[in-house]
């Protein structure tokens, strides 16, 4: 596979994140297909994680789901996923009227109880009346760090009516975000990354509960030693608009975020469990809150 891979994968706000951060260019192992063990991957979840972009060009982030096998590989530069989000998912809209063939598109494969992940990066190939495909633009593994891990199990449940919100976050909201444990976050190149760097991407954040401190309208998210890439930090250096999409695996309840960031560079906490090496605060702009939508729970003992 050494052939896939990407000669230069990375677009001028992730090289100089990667600069701000004290690391000197690498060459990653960031494919233009998928290796055999993502395709293998991906059928066995029951969710992905996926990114969009809304029609002003925010980051929109949800999860979807389906039984395993409803993500799959019919050949190493294309990934299929049968299932589409709920109707009032803002990004089911995205997806089904308001995005072109060749719009980007970033999805997360991640198994929370193996701490498995793998993302994935393209454009939308087609879209059906039960699902869509993606063309693969990149490819590549993360480590299994900062996972929490849960063994889910399809759940019954009644979702309960949206509700839409801007900055001033309802206290549900509040409450999920002070308990959560796992954050999917959406970032975007940027309009001036090259075709091998550009797109959409979908990453995993987590911590101890409450890791990502609510300051007003800010919240306030750590950065951990990770992969070296800075996918996500150098894309919100291109671009500060982002999403973030979270469940609570004992309610179902869903909270969609889209803000703006900023990283500081300077908030080196290394007394912190774990070691803190930055922060990049992310300022609420507007969100959804969807009672019930995601029906995995925590699979009894």
């Amino acid at each position: 596979m050494d052939g896939d891979r990407i000669p230069m994968p990375f677009h001028a706000g992730e090289l100089r994140a990667q600069e701000l951060a004290g690391i000197e260019p690498f060459n990653a192992p960031i494919r233009n297909r998928m290796p055999d063990q993502h395709r293998t991957f991906f059928p066995l979840l029951p969710f992905v994680c996926v990114a969009v972009a809304d029609a002003d060009g925010w980051p929109l982030a949800t999860v979807v789901q389906g039984p395993p096998g409803f993500a799959s590989s019919p050949d190493p530069a294309r990934l299929d996923v049968a299932a589409l989000p709920p109707a009032d998912d803002p990004v089911r809209a995205r997806i089904v009227d308001g995005m072109a063939t060749g719009a980007a598109v970033g999805l997360l494969g991640i198994d929370l109880g193996t701490r498995r992940r793998n993302r994935l990066n393209g454009f939308l190939a087609q879209v059906g009346d039960t699902g869509f495909g993606v063309d693969v633009a990149q490819s590549f593994g993360n480590c299994p760090r900062y996972i929490h891990v849960r063994s889910l199990a399809p759940v019954a449940r009644t979702p309960g009516p949206a509700t839409a919100f801007g900055a001033d976050l309802p206290p549900r909201a509040r409450a999920l975000l002070a308990a959560a444990t796992t954050l999917f976050v959406a970032s975007a190149s940027g309009a001036d990354a090259p075709d091998a760097a550009a797109g959409l991407d979908i990453s995993h954040r987590g911590g101890p509960a409450g890791f990502a401190r609510l300051d007003g309208d800010v919240l306030c998210v750590p950065d951990y030693a990770g992969n070296r890439y800075f996918n996500t930090l150098g894309n919100f250096v291109a671009e500060p608009r982002a999403a973030i999409v979270l469940a609570d695996v004992a309610t179902g309840d869903v909270l969609q975020l889209q803000g703006i960031v900023d990283i500081d560079w300077t908030a080196a906490d290394p007394d912190r469990v774990p070691p803190v090496e930055r922060m990049w605060r992310f300022r609420i702009v507007r969100g959804w809150l969807r009672p019930g939508a995601f029906g995995l729970a925590e699979r009894a003992a």
